[in-house]
């Protein structure tokens, strides 16, 4: 993967003298699930000279005082605790128990103690909370599992929370969605440290594919925020989920929660973390993605049933969200539906190449736009702010869902 050298230097500390980059620390903590964490322990634990992956030192750290209970009601005893951190040039944090917990401070310390050192600090699925916590993913873009990304925009305004990608490379502070995207994650650092043929074995040992394209649209749903459910915008969010095959916008909804168009703005993204323009693109989108999987409506009535006001304007979210045509998707979906089985959900096929990335320093300097814009119409394929495909939690945003790194 190509860098520019000054953005590189920029985004990455100079590693500490007493930390070694082949050494990578498991940071695990009582309540967290087992498959997430058994990730970075696979991929960085387990000696695979011989296929030709280069071989990492592991050190699995305990974030707090032992044993430590995981999903099933297995005990777990770390052998390092969290002075073994010290040492290491990549720290992964794979899961963190409750989203609306805070971390052990000890733990958060040595987080930034080892980020303020050069090494490079890691979160998979929940775990972004922990480095969140930690003020790591201030002012930069970070994601997590679409179920929760809402929470984490809305816990830390300052994270510029995309919950569309699978993974996030922000050069020394790096995350993933939920679950198996950690495995997406650990793949790319491999690759990025020892080159695509190294991280080609490894995917080839895991039996995985090396890369995945697409990213979360595939598996969003109409969930929002719990917090969401006592405040009256909850009638209003309710009466659009039920109106999605009705042709209206932002403005629309606003005057039936009695706000401006600003204030209804202010409060939809301080309860979602989410643009309500993009928000309701994204309601309407999922709703063809179910009429395309679930009946035999035409695309363009898939398209009126919908809201969109032409086919054309299905077609070009539809894209965007999930890299894919409908036409392709449904023809996709039934291929690999089981014969006499029912739905099985499949992955969008992506028709072109993700394009180039921005740095992460232009992302950062990226500066949205004035929340009291005036709506774009929802069949010009345009975001809320004027720019295509304008993303609800993070600038500069490839046009193409995928996985966004550091150049």
């Amino acid at each position: 993967m190509s860098q520019d050298s000054a953005t590189a230097t920029e985004a990455v500390r100079k590693l500490s003298g007493r930390r070694r980059r082949e050494v990578v620390a498991v940071l695990l903590f009582s309540g967290g699930p087992i498959f997430e964490s058994s990730i970075p322990l696979s991929v960085f634990g387990i000696d695979r000279q011989d296929a030709g992956v280069p071989r990492y030192r592991l050190l699995v750290c305990s974030g707090e005082e032992g044993p430590l209970r995981t999903t099933g009601g297995l005990e777990l005893t770390a052998p390092y605790g969290l002075e073994a951190i010290s040492r290491a040039g990549t720290v992964v944090v794979p899961a963190w128990r409750s989203i609306t917990s805070p971390p052990p401070v000890e733990a958060l310390d040595a987080l930034r103690r080892a980020h303020e050192e050069g090494a490079r600090i890691v979160g998979l699925c929940t775990g972004a909370f922990v480095l969140a916590a930690a003020g790591l993913l201030d002012g930069r873009p970070a994601t997590t599992h679409w179920m929760y990304a809402p929470t984490l925009a809305k816990r830390y305004p300052s994270v510029h929370v995309d919950p569309r990608e699978l993974f996030v490379d922000d050069g020394d502070v790096l995350t993933s969605a939920g679950t198996a995207a950690g495995i997406d994650l650990c793949l790319h650092i491999v690759r990025s440290d020892h080159g695509t043929e190294a991280a080609g074995a490894l995917a080839r040992r895991l039996v995985v594919p090396p890369r995945r394209s697409g990213g979360q649209e595939r598996y969003l749903d109409r969930s929002l925020p719990e917090e969401i459910g006592s405040d009256p915008l909850a009638e209003v969010v309710a009466w659009a989920l039920e109106h999605l095959h009705e042709q209206f916008d932002v403005e629309t909804l606003a005057a039936r929660a009695y706000m401006s168009r600003r204030t209804f703005d202010r409060r939809f993204r301080s309860l979602t973390g989410s643009a309500p323009l993009q928000w309701l693109i994204t309601q309407r989108v999922l709703q063809a993605q179910r009429l395309l999987e679930t009946s035999d409506y035409s695309v363009d009535e898939v398209a009126g049933r919908c809201g969109f006001r032409s086919p054309v304007a299905l077609r070009g979210h539809f894209r965007r969200q999930l890299g894919s045509s409908p036409a392709a998707y449904r023809a996709a979906y039934r291929a690999r539906r089981p014969q006499g089985g029912g739905p099985e959900p499949v992955a969008a096929v992506t028709e072109s190449a993700v394009p180039a990335q921005g740095t992460s320093a232009s992302r950062r300097a990226a500066a949205p736009g004035p929340s009291g814009a005036a709506p774009a119409a929802l069949d010009t394929g345009r975001g809320e702010h004027g720019k295509p495909g304008s993303d609800a939690y993070a600038t500069g945003r490839p046009a193409l869902p995928g996985q966004r790194s550091a150049p």
